[in-house]
């Protein structure tokens, strides 16, 4: 694995480490990697990076950001034309904001960022083009209840302050920059983005069911990723975004993080998969995995399904070995999947390619 480095910004909101000798991360990630990962119950605030399912989420508050909006501002979606360095503006803020609010899960809202944009871009539908990141349908229920988008509340109330400084730039765009913020802010790969999605109204929600269910296995996962057209490498490279965050109980049932370092996007996810000898956990909770090792690591049964399908572990193979590779893949994955369904009037070359924070 190469060794890459992590903004100081992130390394302010570093807390005591939960040793996890079994891990041999890059050394440009192991001071950040010190943070450790919480206790399985949550107090105070606390979300997950999970991708697969979860208990009902909550609907949209945030009233209390309310009285952050300036009304009087002239700026807005229809009378402001922002430029590329006015979205470095947002994505700054984004960025200043995982930096200074740490009391969340394992220290960093980044994971449940991630969340946030994966989520509301993949529910994307190739045969009936409808479903993806144009729209923020997820600010309304029942999109907002669906089990796979439990706890995401809190990456949605995390934004409005951002949202209120910045009242021209829609829902939509806001959500997939803060997934890309997150990745870049927590060591991972650049992730080139473009504006353009509108926000719609609660006509525009998807039905449920659209999003992966971690119970499930490689029939269901290479189904779900073919609706929206992804490819097998594709599906792999995306799903390797399990090595950020963690499920909660008490949301999905599921319960743990995937590796020793749930605030740093590395391949570790991949390694472990491949490497680690994974047994089934014995609880009263859902079907899952956990490592023979330390027994504090888990794999879900979609998870699985990437090493017992011969064409999906071809890949985690190589993600496994090869960090350059798997960030390159990841990107390009990702960039697609923020972009499903979007009726962009800017070209692929458009893209911004946003500085990561010092």
């Amino acid at each position: 694995m190469a060794a890459r480095s992590i903004p100081r910004a992130f390394l302010r909101s570093a807390r005591p480490a939960i040793p996890a000798t079994r891990v041999a991360l890059p050394h440009g990630l192991r001071a950040v990697s010190r943070r450790g990962y919480a206790s399985g119950s949550e107090q105070g605030k606390s979300s997950n990076a999970l991708l697969w399912t979860g208990v009902a989420g909550l609907a949209l508050g945030g009233g209390a950001f309310y009285f952050l909006r300036d009304t009087t501002d002239p700026i807005s979606s229809a009378t402001f034309q922002p430029k590329p360095a006015d979205y470095q503006k947002v994505y700054d803020a984004v960025a200043a904001r995982l930096a200074d609010e740490t009391d969340y899960d394992d220290g960093s809202y980044g994971p449940v960022l991630l969340r946030l944009a994966w989520h509301a871009s993949g529910t994307y539908d190739k045969e009936t083009g409808t479903g993806g990141s144009n729209g923020a349908t997820m600010r309304f229920a029942p999109e907002s209840d669906h089990g796979a988008n439990a706890g995401l509340k809190y990456a949605r109330d995390f934004l409005e302050p951002i949202k209120a400084q910045f009242p021209w730039i829609t829902y939509s765009d806001l959500w997939t920059l803060a997934g890309a913020c997150a990745v870049q802010e927590l060591g991972g790969p650049t992730i080139p983005w473009r504006p353009g999605r509108q926000d719609k109204d609660v006509a525009g929600c998807t039905p449920d069911g659209r999003l992966p269910d971690g119970a499930k296995e490689q029939k269901h996962v290479r189904s779900v990723f073919d609706r929206m057209g992804f490819t097998d490498q594709e599906t792999v490279a995306l799903i390797g975004a399990h090595s950020l965050g963690r499920a909660h109980a008490d949301r999905s049932g599921f319960d743990g993080p995937w590796d020793f370092s749930p605030t740093v996007f590395t391949n570790e996810f991949f390694r472990l998969l491949s490497e680690e000898k994974w047994q089934q956990k014995k609880w009263n909770g859902p079907k899952q995995f956990t490592d023979k090792s330390t027994q504090s690591l888990m794999m879900l049964p979609a998870d699985m399904a990437l090493v017992n399908d011969k064409t999906f572990k071809k890949y985690v193979d190589i993600y496994a070995k090869d960090s350059d590779t798997f960030f390159r893949d990841f990107s390009n994955a990702f960039v697609k999947l923020l972009e499903l369904g979007v009726p962009f009037t800017t070209k692929a070359e458009d893209r911004i390619v946003f500085k990561t924070s010092e």
